[in-house]
């Protein structure tokens, strides 16, 4: 398939991407890796008016140290963020979870803002995004914001990015003495994962203190599965890791679609979260 023709802008700078957005008007779009952005264009789901190309943006392909923060450029691939020792060092459930992520060609041209600023609830990161609290620093006409994770994604394949804005780095606060895992089912090999749960615990005393759960494809955007969460604050066995997770599906609303049905995705994300946190705990 071929995809409708477009105007193309290619700026070096995040304040000449914003001035090419502009001037493009509403139906302009931001291409990063493509890896999400090309396949709709060659379907036709989208038709931009202009594609303002971040490559040349080479102030945006940074990884580094802030406080108790790592942040990380728009223009980082996955296959970056997997090998990259802060990463690995400070956030290593986001590494973990990006090698989970489609396949090798993918990971090189693919990068960890772009699969947030998608918006895909099927996505692998997003849900990972939201259980490590990280924040998005979105530059415009007006200056730039920092918006939480949790207040990112609105809808299906939208987010709070306006058409004149840019997603320029994701804020990712260290793990410290949490402990992550990330687990997904999916029907092939590099294929979406039909249900996936990012877990994080934190242990006192033989113990789970406090966990978050975050889930893939149970709604029109990543969520937090908070009853689950709640109930396995104090969990200190597997029969009491296994009834809070049980919960995970809890105010859900996943899709009914040909590869899988909600009912068994909401069984999934109990199953998933069980052994996502049985092996933290």
């Amino acid at each position: 398939m071929i995809p409708p023709t477009f105007d193309y802008a290619a700026p070096t700078t995040v304040d000449e991407a914003i001035s090419a957005l502009r001037d493009a008007g509403e139906d302009a779009k931001v291409i990063a890796g493509g890896q999400s952005l090309l396949p709709l264009l060659r379907m036709r789901f989208a038709a931009p008016s202009t594609l303002v190309d971040l490559g040349g943006v080479e102030e945006l392909r940074h990884v580094r140290e802030d406080g108790d923060t790592i942040v990380i450029g728009a223009m980082v691939t996955h296959a970056r963020v997997l090998r990259d020792p802060l990463v690995n060092a400070h956030v290593p459930l986001l590494a973990q979870a990006t090698s989970t992520v489609a396949d090798r060609q993918i990971r090189h041209r693919g990068t960890f803002a772009g699969s947030l600023a998608h918006a895909d609830p099927a996505g692998d990161l997003p849900a990972v995004a939201l259980v490590l609290g990280a924040s998005l620093e979105i530059a415009g006409p007006h200056g730039r914001r920092v918006v939480p994770a949790s207040e990112f994604f609105v809808d299906y394949l939208e987010s709070v990015v306006a058409p004149d804005e840019v997603l320029v780095a994701v804020r990712v606060p260290k793990q410290g003495s949490w402990v992550g895992r990330y687990e997904k089912f999916n029907r092939v090999a590099q294929g979406w994962a039909l249900v996936g749960v990012a877990a994080l615990v934190r242990r006192e005393n033989g113990a789970i203190a406090e966990a978050r759960v975050g889930l893939t494809n149970m709604g029109s955007t990543p969520l937090r599965a908070r009853r689950a969460e709640a109930a396995l604050a104090g969990a200190d066995s597997p029969a009491a890791v296994g009834a809070a997770a049980a919960r995970a599906a809890d105010d859900t609303r996943p899709s009914d679609d040909l590869l899988a049905g909600a009912d068994y995705r909401r069984h999934l994300a109990g199953v998933l979260t069980r052994r996502a946190v049985a092996s933290l705990a």
